[in-house]
């Protein structure tokens, strides 16, 4: 039997907010963080080499305005990330899952990573992710380009067409950059229920 997949690092948690100044300011403040990417609807933060290890969706512009402030598509996290060690290794890690019934809802290429994107039985949401990057420099430069701010969600793939032209030998340095900037994927998950 083939030794089971593990992710190899914990990456970034997202948090879904009606106050996304103050908590971008508070995460800043305390993280002694940087701003790596902000527009109205979403912001990055970094405190170390990381792209990114906290980031915050403004529902004030994704849902409209509201009093409310409970989970579910309210203020609160939105999912936990985990990084693998390569494309191929997030890919067999989908296959893995998918023979055991476990599907993505949401498959989305975000430019500085290949994302899948999962939700346990209650509705918490976690993405596993492969970086598209050799260097954090390198997606660093990525964030502040031209193609991150036309569109910083990403562009919705089929995990099934990447694994087909992983095994027909195409490299991964070839499927890795994010060659299609448009169109814009909606945002998925329990944020929209």
């Amino acid at each position: 039997m083939p030794t089971a997949i593990r992710p190899k690092t914990f990456a970034h948690i997202v948090y879904r907010t009606y106050r996304f100044q103050q908590m971008l300011d508070w995460y800043v403040t305390v993280f002694n963080g940087t701003v790596q990417h902000q527009s109205p609807v979403i912001a990055f933060v970094t405190y170390d080499e990381e792209h990114h290890r906290v980031a915050l969706l403004n529902l004030g512009i994704i849902k409209g305005e509201s009093d409310a402030r409970t989970p579910r598509g309210q203020p609160g996290m939105d999912h936990v990330a985990y990084g693998y060690r390569s494309l191929t290794e997030l890919l067999d890690k989908y296959a893995e899952l998918k023979a055991k019934g476990v599907l993505p809802y949401w498959s989305v290429h975000h430019g500085i990573t290949v994302s899948l994107y999962y939700a346990d039985p209650d509705g918490n949401q976690m993405e596993f992710q492969a970086d598209c990057f050799a260097t954090n420099d390198d997606a660093n430069a990525f964030m502040k380009g031209p193609h991150f701010e036309t569109n910083p969600i990403g562009v919705e793939f089929d995990p099934e067409v990447l694994i087909g032209r992983l095994r027909a030998g195409e490299a991964e340095t070839d499927l890795l950059p994010r060659r299609e900037h448009l169109p814009v994927s909606p945002v998925r998950g329990s944020l929209m229920g």
